[in-house]
């Protein structure tokens, strides 16, 4: 069946990192849809250091020179203050706010072994603690309008980790708890949250050889941000990859698993094959009860197996 084109129209986002790569490209997506858009970014280095006016500047003028409505804010997410301050540049020039994609990141690499304790809180304060500086204010908000939805970046180094980025590893995974928090709570009022696992090559790919990758440019995981951004989104806790025009879903899934009353460990090292089979998995979706369909499962397994008994 045929989708009509899907439009932002009325429609107020907030992108952070917006100034350069994927967030430009979903800010001039969104707004060429009709959304208007407050372009976050405080033009900081890839590292986190600096700050210039300057892409964020550039951006929504880009936007406004198209015949689009857009507005520069260069706060960082990196404090609570700044996150507060970005969502409340959206509510005071547009009074509303509709859309959060939070796309800001940093990276500071090195090993595990020597990886400092500054560039570790660094990367997450963009990363992790910045998706909730601009989450948390920006919630309420949507809820009490009735609508709202959010996206939040992950990605494959926090799906699967990767070489000297445990500092951005864990703060990609625990977006997607934050997601999901957001996906529970905020379904009752309308609003839908989920994780984006982008990957595209921009200045974030610096210093990795890319001579054989296929096109990966921005704008093929931008319509994917873009749905997951629109009123007909169907889908909330839930995680979508796009990477080199592949766009997939991620998910958490389990083995049926092998019940016993009782264990030793040998029993487990006996019985480790079927324990870890994913041949039949399981999988438990975040909303409406995740948490507690599988709290469910292994509860019935232990009833049936006392039943038979």
């Amino acid at each position: 069946m045929s989708v009509g084109e899907l439009r932002f129209d009325d429609r107020v986002a907030v992108i952070t990192g917006a100034g350069r790569g994927l967030g430009r490209e979903y800010a001039l997506l969104l707004a060429a849809r009709g959304a208007r858009v407050v372009v976050d970014d405080p033009g900081v280095a890839l590292t986190g250091d600096g700050a210039d006016p300057g892409p964020a500047e550039q951006v929504a003028a880009e936007i406004r020179a198209a015949g689009g409505e857009a507005i520069a804010c260069t706060e960082s997410v990196a404090t609570p203050a700044g996150g507060r301050a970005i969502i409340d540049t959206a509510l005071a020039r547009y009074g509303r706010l509709d859309i959060l994609i939070h796309n800001a990141g940093t990276v500071r690499r090195g090993s595990l072994r020597d990886l400092s304790q500054d560039d570790f809180d660094a990367v997450l304060d963009v990363h992790l603690r910045g998706a909730f500086h601009v989450l948390r204010p920006a919630f309420p908000v949507m809820c009490d309008a009735g609508y709202g939805r959010i996206v939040l970046t992950s990605s494959i180094g926090g799906l699967y980790g990767n070489h000297e980025v445990a500092n951005y590893a864990v703060a990609k995974s625990g977006v997607i708890g934050l997601s999901n928090v957001a996906a529970l709570e905020g379904a009752e009022f309308g609003v839908k949250s989920n994780v984006v696992v982008p990957a595209a090559l921009t200045r974030m790919a610096e210093g990795i050889d890319t001579s054989a990758y296929p096109p990966m440019g921005p704008e093929l995981v931008a319509p994917l941000v873009g749905w997951l951004a629109h009123e007909s989104c169907s889908v909330t806790g839930e995680m979508l990859i796009g990477i080199a025009g592949r766009m997939a879903r991620a998910a958490v899934v389990e083995s049926p698993g092998v019940y016993r009353g009782s264990w030793t460990i040998e029993d487990v090292a006996d019985q480790l094959e079927a324990i870890r089979d994913l041949g039949d998995p399981v999988v438990f979706d975040v909303v409406p009860t995740g948490h507690n369909e599988h709290i469910g499962y292994s509860f019935a397994m232990a009833r049936q197996e006392a039943h038979s008994g």
